[in-house]
């Protein structure tokens, strides 16, 4: 019995693209996460720009405050040694009555250290702490520069002289008329300008730094014993002559990142003032809101990839793999395998009641192949019964006929007998696989009778198919049939050579008659020919070529021998 099987290559394609749902569901939700992903980047970038400008806003603030606080200070001690030089003792430079005044002065003032009185060399005249007369401060930058201006002089870093302390240098030129009779100087205690901006305060992370015309820096806020005194960095020196002041972003030599404002030298700046912001902390909020923006985008992409996959293998995997499972046990011979979802899991469960519907339609048709195959079978076996009846007659009637013949009727009854199994292999459709000689010595006989010496068969071992087997034994009875009737064996002289050889995959098969009668070219084409060209099938790709030669009939046929593709099954 044959029973038609169902290709299921699209089945198969079915099951790999069920593989690949889940992963177009994982895109669909990520996708559906893009446009919050978006948001939230545009949300930080926007956020990040508005804070960045904010915060160098804030830093040029906070140096232009700094910077007004230091010349508060610078103005306030210019006052005092123009009201002090404006003494006459002070201008007269008495030394003793000098003495008494600028000690009384310089007890009423923490920010600075000692005043003095310089004359047009640069050598002390009197101070507040009673230093030897006669000290030369002629060699200090300052005093050389006050001499030389009427303006309020500040100097530069500078280790005191006599006391061996950092001050801040400050003079201011004595005048009697439009001369230049002496110099009127004191100090401001570093020590006391760290202490004003230590109380100032600073914000987390946040730093602020007074320096000289030079860069040195003369007060800091962190760590003031660690940079005061010290250059500021090379690169950095360009900011002390900068046009305006500005903002820029920098490592400071702490090494925090900050974004620093800054107000340079000038006239109205006699120091360098600058506010450093710490980036980290003034970008925290937005870390922090990035931070939960993240978790939270985090959360809802787990939370929907779990949907994806619970609505997945629910809605959707589920039912593929039950309608393929049914599809997989139907192919494997379980024809009564349904997937009984009639309807159920949205259209999914319609594909499945289909697919139900298919299953059923199709083992009708399997039903009804099989009792046509019966009915022809029976047929086939009913025929093939009356033939070797008829066959049996025709022997009794030659034993009758060659009743003292013994030996001719022996021939003629042998011959019959092949006939009749010849006629069965062509009946049957229980061929299995066998070698091709096998095929052609089974198929011959019939027709070869005693004449085994005229008939010769070459080639190679080579095992045929089914299918193959069927095929040649068709189209070799058909051609032997001729050649007894009309070609080489119609003749007693007549030969029959069949070669045959493998070549790259394929049978090719040399049918040659030699010594028989001439033969022509039929005028139309019969029965036999139509079957000797249609009786392989396509997948084996056939091809046959027919000479109708003066000495003979010539005929080729090259076929595959393992066609690929679907074959059909004997059960």
């Amino acid at each position: 019995m044959m029973v038609r099987r169902l290709n299921l290559q699209k089945v198969d394609l079915f099951v790999s693209g069920a593989g690949g749902v889940k992963k177009r569901l994982v895109a669909v939700a990520l996708t559906a996460l893009t446009p919050a992903i978006g948001m939230l980047a545009y949300n930080e970038i926007t956020a990040r720009s508005e804070r960045s400008t904010e915060v160098h806003r804030q830093a040029a603030q906070t140096a232009r405050q700094a910077a007004s606080e230091v010349r508060s200070v610078i103005e306030g001690i210019k006052g005092l040694l123009i009201a002090t030089a404006s003494i006459p003792s002070i201008a007269d430079k008495d030394p003793t009555a000098c003495n008494t005044v600028l000690r009384s002065v310089a007890s009423k003032l923490a920010s600075v250290q000692n005043i003095l009185v310089l004359d047009k060399s640069g050598r002390l005249v009197c101070d507040s702490m009673g230093w030897e007369p006669g000290t030369d401060f002629g060699d200090r930058e300052y005093v050389q520069r006050s001499l030389a201006t009427d303006d309020l002089v500040v100097g530069e870093y500078t280790v005191a002289r006599v006391s061996r302390r950092a001050i801040l240098p400050i003079a201011v030129a004595l005048k009697r008329g439009s001369e230049t009779v002496g110099i009127l100087a004191t100090g401001v205690r570093l020590e006391w300008l760290q202490e004003r901006i230590r109380e100032r305060g600073l914000s987390p992370g946040g730093s602020l730094t007074i320096a000289d015309r030079k860069g040195v820096i003369l007060a800091r806020n962190p760590q003031p014993e660690k940079f005061v005194g010290t250059r500021i960095p090379d690169q950095y020196q360009p900011l002390l002559s900068a046009e305006q002041p500005g903002t820029v972003e920098l490592f400071s030599q702490d090494g925090t990142k900050r974004i620093m404002g800054y107000t340079p030298v000038s006239d109205a700046n006699p120091l360098y003032v600058s506010t450093g912001l710490s980036e980290s902390v003034a970008f925290g909020p937005i870390d922090r809101a990035s931070l939960t923006g993240l978790i939270m985008m985090a959360i809802g992409a787990a939370l929907a990839l779990s949907a994806a996959f619970i609505v997945g293998n629910r809605f959707i995997l589920n039912p593929i793999n039950q309608i393929v499972s049914v599809l997989q046990r139907w192919r494997n011979g379980e024809v009564d395998a349904r997937t009984h979802m009639r309807g159920q899991h949205g259209e999914l469960g319609q594909v499945g009641a289909s697919v139900d519907g298919l299953l059923d339609e199709l083992e009708v048709r399997r039903r009804e192949s099989v009792r046509s195959d019966e009915q022809r079978t029976l047929m086939a076996r009913e025929m093939s019964h009356r033939v070797k009846n008829t066959m049996a007659i025709v022997q009794a009637i030659a034993r009758q006929t060659f009743k003292n013949r013994s030996e001719e009727n022996a021939v003629f009854a042998n011959r019959v007998g092949a006939l009749a199994g010849a006629f069965d292999v062509l009946q049957t459709e229980d061929w299995k696989a066998a070698d091709i000689k096998e095929v052609l010595v089974r198929t011959l006989s019939p027709v070869g009778g005693q004449r085994s010496d005229d008939i010769v068969l070459r080639g190679p071992p080579c095992l045929l198919g089914p299918e193959a087997v069927t095929a040649l034994s068709l189209v070799v009875h058909e051609l032997a049939t001729n050649a007894l009737k009309y070609g080489a064996l119609s003749e007693a002289t007549g030969r029959l050579d069949v070669l045959w050889r493998q070549n790259n995959g394929r049978i090719e098969l040399d049918w040659r008659e030699i010594d028989g009668p001439a033969v022509k070219t039929p005028e139309n084409e019969g029965f036999g020919s139509k079957l000797i060209r249609n009786a392989f099938p396509s997948t084996m790709e056939p091809k046959s070529e027919t000479v109708y030669a003066g000495d003979g009939l010539k005929f080729h046929l090259s076929f595959v021998l393992h066609p690929t593709g679907l074959e059909v099954h004997a059960q």
